[in-house]
């Protein structure tokens, strides 16, 4: 097998877990970190997995893309948040022949790195996946971890080279001849749930899915992600479209085999942190309404999601027991 040169650029815990299968596979996997660097850097990366832990004892971890250097691939799976920072992160890895895949959530995130790197190398995953950080060095693989690929330009030559390096690094792939069409339908349950476990107050998808006016607010937003996705493949001139019935059903049922899953953005909330509305909610909600599709479910988490950020990060103001108890 010939070895591969990989820069992981944030690797939180999605990162962390993909880049983790490769270097197992054998490739030369360099992860650019923060939080856990030293952890990682001492005591390796430790993946837990109903598929089997395992644990790299000689993750090659950096702190600058300088260290890392110019790679054969760059995998991108900074938070949405951390979108502007991407560039300067990206850029010392590029050479001419470095593909870039960006594995990140949202809608429009292929087209800012074509922006700077040229649309040709640019490739875009998906990854539907139960997983969490731990201590430092330490992620939780709970279950799923289908990754859905596609190139910006649908290039088939380039799409079946990361789809064989995935593959063969034990990865379940579904490589789409349409990039759109798969972010629109990984939003199909991002938008859903990820807004209605921040809107709720900061609960699971368990929560969401056993509260009955909560699980049908789920329904009507899927549904009109849905509508507007299959809008936006007709603008785009593709031939492919989103089977309403067909995407409901798959995602209730694999949300309701989750148990009580933490979204990433119910945990970015409850840790203070800025969360992914823009990419998740927003740019939809956006899309939505240039194309003249009303989705009023998708508006409204937009408008309580966006305003449960600000106020959670001081942004703000919000009310407190000062505020309403006189004294």
């Amino acid at each position: 097998m010939a070895v591969t040169s990989i820069a992981v650029i944030g690797a939180g815990a999605v990162g962390s877990y993909y880049g983790a299968l490769l270097a197992r596979a054998g490739h030369d996997v360099r992860f650019l970190l923060r939080r856990d660097l030293e952890a990682v850097r001492e005591n390796g990366l430790q993946v837990h997995s109903p598929q089997g832990d395992f644990r790299l004892a000689d993750a090659r971890a950096f702190s600058t893309p300088q260290e890392i250097g110019v790679c054969d691939w760059v995998i991108c799976s900074l938070k949405a948040t951390a979108l502007d920072d991407a560039r300067a992160l990206v850029a010392p890895c590029v050479a001419p022949g470095t593909r870039i895949v960006a594995l990140m959530n949202g809608l429009g995130v292929e087209q800012r790195f074509a922006e700077w790197f040229g649309a040709e190398r640019i490739l875009g995953a998906m990854a539907f996946v139960c997983i969490n950080r731990g201590d430092p060095g330490v992620v939780h693989h709970i279950d799923y971890g289908r990754l859905t690929i596609g190139h910006l330009t649908g290039n088939a030559a380039m799409l079946r080279d990361l789809d064989t390096l995935l593959t063969a690094a034990s990865m379940d792939v579904t490589a789409s001849p349409d990039l759109l069409r798969a972010r629109w339908e990984k939003l199909c349950w991002n938008i859903p749930f990820n807004g209605l476990s921040v809107a709720g107050g900061g609960i699971t998808t368990r929560r969401i899915l056993d509260d009955p006016v909560l699980r049908e607010t789920a329904d009507r937003a899927m549904r009109e992600v849905v509508t507007a996705a299959n809008a936006d493949l007709a603008a785009e001139g593709s031939a492919e479209r989103l089977d309403e019935d067909g995407v409901l059903q798959a995602m209730f049922t694999q949300t309701d085999a989750m148990g009580p899953y933490r979204t990433s953005m119910v945990i970015d909330f409850v840790l203070g942190r800025p969360l992914e509305v823009e990419v998740i909610l927003g740019n939809p909600a956006r899309r939505a309404r240039a194309l003249g599709v009303s989705t009023p479910t998708i508006d409204t988490l937009y408008a309580l999601v966006r305003a449960a950020d600000l106020g959670r990060r001081g942004q703000r103001d919000v009310l407190s027991q000062a505020d309403v108890i006189p004294n």
